[in-house]
């Protein structure tokens, strides 16, 4: 079985794969002041939960924009399964094309995403991640990693309003009936939520009119189910294709493992 592992800004995000099944995955909050002893034991923990020991487990594959993890976690899987994961990095094969200025800063999430994409669907692309930021990644036709855009994330965008506006309160994310709110609570709702559907849709016309083709858009991370409904653009939710793009990087360098 192999072991895929995303470490965002926000939340890690774990996945086990049985050959392209995904039979398990998790989602808990990064924390930089994880030890590799506290990782390890987590691992165990999460593996307990679903009948599956450590031996079973023959890859691991790891992608992180958080580099202070990166120890912990190598740590973890030496303690667990006395080998190191397998590092999403620059030079790796991805089957992905990189044509941007400066191909080292862009980040691993990034990559995979974009691999995933490439997995079950033909390019060009344009994957939208709802993460701590929300990123748009443009792949043409010839599978070429061509840059894209980045802007704050929905709930950091909810959570600058709570602490920097006095009498705002803190919101969840949920799509109001209306667009013209009534109250507080659901005109930050409404911004929240309207308001990126259309910063989406917009900003993936503009790159659609930079793009040859006709991209495809594919949207993932935790709120992309929130905004898809209301978007005019996104063509398709993938709630885990940095969890299958993980495994497709690993396949191409290491090879399937059953």
């Amino acid at each position: 079985m192999l072991l895929v592992v995303d470490i965002g800004n926000t939340n890690t995000v774990l996945g086990l794969y049985k050959g392209r099944e995904l039979c398990g995955h998790w989602r808990f909050e990064t924390a930089n002041h994880r030890t590799g002893d506290e990782m390890h034991i987590l691992l165990h923990m999460l593996l307990q939960s679903i009948g599956v020991s450590p031996a079973e487990i023959r890859g691991c594959c790891l992608s992180s924009v958080v580099p202070q993890m990166n120890t912990a976690l190598q740590e973890a899987c030496r303690k667990a399964f006395g080998w190191d994961p397998f590092m999403v990095e620059p030079g790796v094969k991805t089957g992905l094309v990189l044509h941007c200025d400066n191909p080292k800063e862009v980040g691993a999430d990034r990559i995979v995403n974009s691999v995933g994409a490439l997995e079950d669907r033909k390019p060009p692309l344009i994957i939208v991640d709802f993460g701590t930021a929300t990123s748009f990644d443009a792949v043409t036709a010839r599978a070429e990693w061509v840059g894209g855009v980045i802007v704050p994330g929905i709930h950091l965008a909810s959570e600058a309003l709570f602490e920097h506006c006095a009498k705002l309160p803190r919101v969840d994310i949920v799509v109001p009936k209306n667009v013209i709110g009534r109250n507080t609570t659901d005109n930050i709702r409404s911004g929240l939520t309207y308001g990126y559907a259309d910063l989406v849709d917009g900003l993936v016309r503009r790159m659609r009119a930079e793009m040859d083709g006709d991209p495809v858009v594919v949207a993932t991370g935790g709120l992309a189910r929130v905004i898809a409904p209301i978007s005019s653009e996104i063509a398709h939710v993938d709630p885990w294709l940095t969890l299958k793009g993980l495994r497709v990087v690993y396949e191409k360098n290491v090879g399937a493992v059953a």
